[in-house]
């Protein structure tokens, strides 16, 4: 991360709906179980003078304080004594928006539970099928959640709730939520759902409305800024390091054999990254925040083929979103939400290497591999189920207290409220000059891909 001074410092403020004059209920609940209950004291609380400091480096906290000023820094998720609203009174619903994601059940389930156990809170609605439940037009009806219907969904991937991507009118959806008598709203998604999120929290504030909304930051990618993990992001790395396995395996069991995994990655290179990392059989790692050519001296087909000479396999990883220079020119496709379509590098990648090696006459055995969908379908591993409960409670903490317009995030080993406005600004990348990316280097081996000019 860059060096901050106060001048470029970041607006890290929570929005809240007003005072919090409630006590809440975890101030004492019951240990059941036992001959006689007793009730004990939660002794785990924070307020909004709890900070976590975004910039932890020594030389920035200096520059602040001869600057006389505070560093920037978080407010700290959690619990509340005061909370806004009435539990009995609150009716909250849950959405899943955009592209499938190893947790998104398990979110859900962690959102239920927590409202329903910890504070008490009966109504709790699912709306089917992202921002398109709360619009009429489309006729989707809202599933009644409880701790019964979502026991067991953790076991599972996907959502049960669905999920659609898409555009809706904002202000249909605040009518929508206005009608439904909704206090509050948990989205959960990426980029474009946490941009309607924001969106619709700016309506609701227009109106004068008292609805929190709440974002839970859902991105295989990993690539949302003011975030340093997202939720399926471990589960991607570790189905993805399993396929770079099986791109070896085939490689090997070949003479001139090459695996070529395509993983995701529109507009970084986080998955490729972190599996090749994990793995160490990948040769060559094309990621969209790295420029390579193909063709030329010192290029990739030029170091492939001396690859090969010299190995006899090699493993190529690419992320999804790389060498979108070679499409230049090509027409450009959005997709509902609209995000831009990238090209198919795979299937590019792997066309022109069949074509090189049977142009110079050269025995060649290729095996593609895509698991785009098998991973973003899959259940979460134990590591993200633990980390999509910590996501779900800290957003119900949240909402409860009447904060709104914020996601839950994970800041230097802290559980923190970001400004969606903040964390939508721009998208997390892959810095080229970074400890990651120079970890793949030395890993792998791989040397400068731009033709030498």
């Amino acid at each position: 991360m860059g060096k901050k001074s106060p001048a470029d410092a970041p607006v890290l403020e929570i929005a809240n709906l007003g005072p919090t004059k409630i006590d809440s209920p975890l101030l004492g609940f019951p240990i059941t179980g036992r001959e006689n209950e007793e009730t004990i004291s939660w002794d785990a609380f924070t307020d909004d003078s709890h900070r976590i400091i975004m910039d932890a480096t020594l030389d920035t906290l200096q520059r602040f304080r001869e600057d006389g000023q505070m560093p920037p820094s978080f407010e700290q998720a959690g619990a509340r004594r005061k909370i806004y609203f009435d539990p009995s009174k609150v009716r909250a619903g849950i959405l899943t928006a955009g592209g499938l994601c190893p947790g998104l059940n398990d979110v859900i389930r962690s959102l239920v539970l927590t409202l329903y156990y910890r504070y008490r809170v009966q109504n709790i609605l699912g709306i089917k099928y992202g921002f398109q439940g709360l619009i009429p037009a489309f006729g989707r009806e809202l599933i009644r959640l409880t701790p019964h219907e979502v026991a067991e969904i953790h076991q599972f991937g996907g959502t049960i709730l669905g999920s659609s991507r898409g555009n809706q009118s904002v202000e249909e959806l605040v009518d929508s939520l206005e009608r439904l008598n909704m206090n509050i709203l948990f989205c959960i998604g990426g980029d474009g759902t946490l941009r309607g999120a924001h969106a619709i929290a700016e309506e609701i504030k227009a109106r004068s409305l008292k609805i929190s909304v709440i974002g839970i930051p859902k991105t295989i990618d990993n690539d949302i800024s003011l975030v340093s993990r997202s939720f399926g992001f471990e589960t991607a790395v570790a189905v993805a390091t399993e396929v770079i396995r099986s791109a070896h395996t085939e490689a090997l069991g070949a003479p001139w054999g090459v695996g070529l995994v395509k993983l995701m990655g529109r507009d970084s290179g986080f998955i490729a990254s972190t599996a090749a990392l994990a793995r160490g059989d990948a040769n060559f790692v094309l990621i969209p925040e790295v420029d390579f050519d193909i063709e030329g001296p010192g290029a990739l087909l030029f170091r492939l083929h001396d690859r090969l000479k010299s190995r006899g396999h090699a493993v190529i990883v690419v992320a999804e979103g790389a060498g979108q220079k070679f499409f230049e020119g090509d027409s450009v496709s959005k997709d509902a939400s609209g995000n831009v379509l990238h090209k198919d590098i795979g299937t590019y990648l792997a066309d022109t290497i069949k074509r090189h090696f049977k142009k110079i006459g050269q025995e060649l055995n290729l095996k593609y591999i895509d698991p785009s969908y098998i991973i973003r379908s899959a259940p979460a591993n134990s590591s993200d189920q633990v980390f999509c409960s910590f996501l779900g409670q800290k957003a119900v903490h949240a909402a409860m207290a009447g904060k709104t317009d914020l996601l839950i995030g994970q800041w230097n080993d802290h559980f923190v409220h970001v400004p969606i406005a903040m964390a939508v600004n721009k998208r997390k990348k892959v810095d080229p000059s970074g400890e990651l990316w120079n970890s793949v280097l030395e890993r792998t081996g791989q040397p400068d891909l731009l033709t030498v000019r």
